[in-house]
Formats: structure tokens, C-alpha cells, sequence
């Protein structure tokens, strides 16, 4: 109990033992087929999206050792075209952890392996809840907050969550 109170240790359930953000990264890598393009060669943003949920979700996994569904997924901008034959790398961190939720940011690159240019073409934050074994919301780990960074992360992710939970209450 005394190592726990000298962390900082925010959210989930406090019966779990917590768990560090670096414990859930996931990196997610597969190259562009034509299959994933449209005429033109780019990558469909469907297919990315689907990619980027993946990712999350494993991150998400990793960290409540649950499966996980998919709550919601902040909005996305693709700020540059995919092509086939790109390498896409799809980074996955949890952000925040609630009583059963969990936000997860990806970032999102591509490299053409020919020239090693690589490319931030979007990134997105999502919401999974862990589930249970009858599929019900269960309780997640807390997060350690190992430094400045885990701590900005989780303080703009907290933000997001806010306003997420507003645009719920006007509907």
C-alpha cells in the first residue's frame, strides 16, 4: 500500500493492482494490398478505421486482460492518402481508464518501403468497455501515471471523456 500511494495511480477499480501505459502499447503493421484501394490506389479510410480499431481494442485488451467492445471513436481526419504497397503502423496507448472504460489514442503512419519516407496520416482516440463473462461491463485496472507525459496524456484524454459525456446528456 505505501509503493501505491508514492504512484500516481488514477481510475479503474482500486482492488486491481494498476498498471502502467506501457505495459498495453500495441503496434499493429500490415502492408496495403489493391484489395484495401480504390481505383486510384489509395487506401479506402474504412479499412484504415477498421485498423485502427483493431489496434485499439488490443491495447484496450492488454491493459483490462478483457475482451472489449467498442464504445465509441472520436472523430477521424486523414491528413494525407495511403497507397497500396505503403506500410501501415498503427500505434496504440491507453490514455485513461474509467470504472469500465477505457480511452485509447492511435496514431497512425505510413511508410512507403522503398524510399523509408515515412508519413503521419491520422490519428484517432477511442472507447472500449471491458466485458465480463456473461458480456457485461466489469472493472479495469487503474493507470500509472509514469511521468509528464503519462500525465498530459491523461489529462487532455479526461477532457475529451467530459465532453464526450455532455454530447450524451443532450441527446
Amino acid at each position: 500500500m505505501e509503493i501505491r500511494e508514492q504512484l500516481d495511480v488514477r481510475g479503474g477499480d482500486p482492488r486491481l493492482p494498476g498498471k502502467r501505459a506501457t505495459e498495453s502499447h500495441m503496434t499493429l503493421s500490415q502492408q496495403m494490398m489493391p484489395s484495401d484501394a480504390n481505383p486510384l490506389g489509395n487506401v479506402h479510410g474504412g479499412h484504415i478505421m477498421k485498423l485502427i480499431d483493431e489496434a485499439g481494442a488490443l491495447a484496450a485488451m492488454r491493459h483490462a486482460r478483457r475482451p472489449v467492445v467498442t464504445i465509441t471513436m472520436d472523430s477521424v481526419s486523414f491528413l494525407s492518402p495511403v497507397r497500396v504497397g505503403h506500410l501501415l503502423s498503427l500505434r496504440g496507448a491507453v490514455n485513461w481508464v474509467g470504472k469500465t472504460s477505457l480511452e485509447v489514442g492511435v496514431r497512425v503512419e505510413a511508410e512507403n518501403p522503398i524510399t523509408g519516407e515515412l508519413t503521419h496520416t491520422n490519428s484517432a482516440y477511442a472507447v472500449y468497455v471491458a466485458l465480463d463473462d456473461q458480456g457485461k461491463p466489469c472493472p479495469v485496472p487503474p493507470l500509472i501515471l509514469a511521468g509528464d507525459e503519462d500525465r498530459r496524456r491523461w489529462n487532455e484524454a479526461e477532457a475529451r471523456q467530459q465532453i464526450r459525456l455532455q454530447r450524451t446528456k443532450k441527446k
